[in-house]
């Protein structure tokens, strides 16, 4: 028995359908196995330099940009491959101490992730906001002379009081045959390790593609207003977030818009011994 064009047609896009939802889960529970074994919020010892100007970081991999100095009030780092996780970890939140008690507070100071660090003999390069806040009261100066420190890391939740998950439309976006978004304001202790786009009240997805650091785009943008779905590691295992009404039909390139959700779940991760994650 023949088989029509559209009946032909329909089981190719299933079957290639299924074969990118395979795919997908073999990526995902790859990046779980990988986070994993990172053991994020275990305590690490490294070393830590400092860049001498923000924008060095802020105009960084993540694609931040300017927008980068309000993440975090400005205390940015770079991180290694390993934290950096091909763009995965951008906008990651790490508690930092150096291990100078004479010098250095023991609380330390939070960073957010924003750039690649290329040097190995550091894990993190950090701006130098965030190095002098790593001191003692009155000791910025001094602790900027050093250069490179002894620190002590893990990774926390990160926070944005009063402030939901956004998505900035770039400017290399041309309705309506490309969109590209950036992520901001990511909360919570998670990766995004998908996001797909459909037009408001439809069920019918397109899929983004990580184009570098926290920017995704598609070349397949439906018409008129755009919800969202935010695939994150969460638990140990991964969850939707559904963000259904996210950018009008007017959509501008270079506009912020509120998704009206926020992130707030912790990935759970097989570290033992340090799966409390205490910070003596």
């Amino acid at each position: 028995m023949a088989f029509s064009s559209f009946s032909y047609y329909n089981t190719m896009w299933i079957l290639i359908s299924k074969l990118k939802m395979a795919l997908f889960l073999w990526s995902f529970l790859f990046l779980l196995v990988s986070s994993a074994t990172a053991c994020d919020r275990c305590v690490h010892q490294t070393k830590a330099a400092y860049f001498s100007k923000a924008p060095a970081l802020s105009s960084g991999a993540c694609g931040y940009g300017s927008l980068a100095l309000g993440l975090s009030g400005g205390h940015l780092a770079a991180a290694v491959p390993s934290i950096y996780k091909d763009g995965a970890g951008c906008g990651s939140c790490f508690q930092i101490r150096c291990k100078n008690a004479t010098l250095c507070t023991k609380q330390g100071t939070k960073v957010i992730t924003s750039d690649l660090n290329h040097n190995n003999q550091t894990d993190f390069v950090l701006s130098s906001r965030a190095f002098m806040a790593m001191a003692q009261k009155g000791l910025g100066q001094d602790i900027l002379k050093h250069g490179i420190v002894d620190v002590e890391y893990k990774r926390v939740p990160c926070e944005y009081k009063n402030q939901n998950l956004a998505l900035r439309v770039e400017e290399s976006s041309q309705k309506p045959h490309y969109l590209a978004v950036k992520v901001l304001y990511q909360g919570g202790q998670t990766e995004i390790v998908a996001i797909d786009v459909a037009q408001v009240g439809s069920s019918n997805w397109s899929f983004l593609t990580r184009n570098y650091g926290a920017v995704w785009d598609t070349s397949r943008v439906p018409a008129g207003a755009l919800q969202f779905r935010f695939v994150v590691t969460g638990g140990f295992d991964g969850k939707m977030v559904w963000a259904k009404n996210v950018l009008p039909a007017d959509w501008k390139p270079g506009m912020v818009y509120d998704t009206k959700v926020q992130i707030s779940d912790i990935a759970q991760e097989g570290c033992s011994p340090c799966d409390d994650g205490i910070w003596k």
